[in-house]
């Protein structure tokens, strides 16, 4: 499914003439923008701009799309318009399951958002875990939408009447404590933190399984002092210099001092996020909130780009 986010993006990007433009307009980094463009080229199949070293040249399947594009974001913002109209008549209550770091960074920026009050949807939140959530879903269950992630393959599993829409991706990253003294973003290879202290997941969740087999792709095998599946426990304990770990980007928007993130080419993994909704409660406004959520966590600096 190609996002309207990234159809926005690539409209700007024409116009405009560059990805540095584009993303000054748009509030991003010049390569959030560079990586919206590449997945919209996976998601298409459709080369949309031949790069070089200083500049970027659009082909002629990108004009042709942007026209298109154009068309499309606007019946996007009509149907918001119509939601908006709507709202002064009829108010969709929407039961909303959450997992912890998406309703930290990312659910309040969008009630904070002025296109939130347009939808006229009465949330009501519970924050759970995905397998937790996902029981919420089922007949009879209290949610109408599920926000969750999966880890690669992770063993989740939801009811066929449940369509499932990606948002994002989240990856993680290495963390150190500062006070061993490798520098901020600096590239290790994996088999330099073997034996070192590490934090860990707790032993036999899907996600640490995860884990523990990239690590030992990587010929990584950590010493572990300390299992949490608490990513700000972690971060924290990490600061304090307990031992590394592995913490998603989202968690690492309020850092504590005293941890450095390092770029370990070997281990690359994200959580997969995704919504899953129950096919009649899929109106308009819900659908536009979807939309509203992976614009919100590309505007955070999430990757995005699957």
């Amino acid at each position: 499914m190609i996002n309207p986010v990234h159809l926005r993006t690539l409209v700007e990007v024409i116009r405009l003439g560059s990805f540095a433009a584009a993303a000054a307009r748009l509030g991003y980094t010049a390569s959030a923008v560079s990586q919206q463009m590449s997945s919209l080229e996976r998601d298409t199949g459709v080369t949309l701009f031949q790069r070089a070293a200083r500049s970027i040249q659009p082909t002629e399947a990108a004009v042709v799309m942007t026209r298109h594009a154009a068309k499309v974001l606007t019946d996007i913002e009509a149907l918001m318009a119509a939601a908006s109209r709507a709202q002064e008549s009829t108010s969709q209550e929407l039961r909303l399951g959450i997992f912890p770091s998406l309703a930290t960074y990312v659910l309040p920026p969008i009630l904070r958002n002025p296109d939130w009050k347009k939808l006229g949807i009465d949330l009501r939140v519970s924050v759970a875990e995905p397998a937790q959530t996902i029981q919420g879903l089922r007949a009879g269950g209290e949610l109408d939408v599920a926000l969750v992630y999966q880890v690669g393959q992770s063993g989740l599993a939801w009811p066929h009447t449940v369509e499932r829409q990606w948002i994002g991706d989240d990856d993680f990253r290495v963390v150190l404590p500062a006070a061993w003294g490798i520098g901020t973003d600096s590239k290790v290879a994996a088999t330099h933190l073997s034996d070192m202290p590490w934090i860990m997941h707790h032993p036999g969740t899907s996600d640490a399984t995860v884990i523990e087999r990239l690590f030992a792709s990587c010929n990584l095998h950590p010493r572990v002092v300390a299992y949490s599946d608490d990513f700000h426990a972690s971060l924290e304990m990490a600061a304090a210099g307990l031992g590394a770990a592995l913490v998603p980007e989202l968690a690492l928007r309020h850092r504590p001092a005293g941890v450095v993130v390092l770029d370990v080419p070997e281990i690359r993994l994200a959580r997969n996020i995704f919504a899953l909704l129950i096919n009649e409660k899929r109106t308009a406004q819900v659908q536009l909130f979807v939309e509203l959520l992976a614009e919100t966590m590309h505007r955070l600096g999430t990757t995005g780009n699957g």
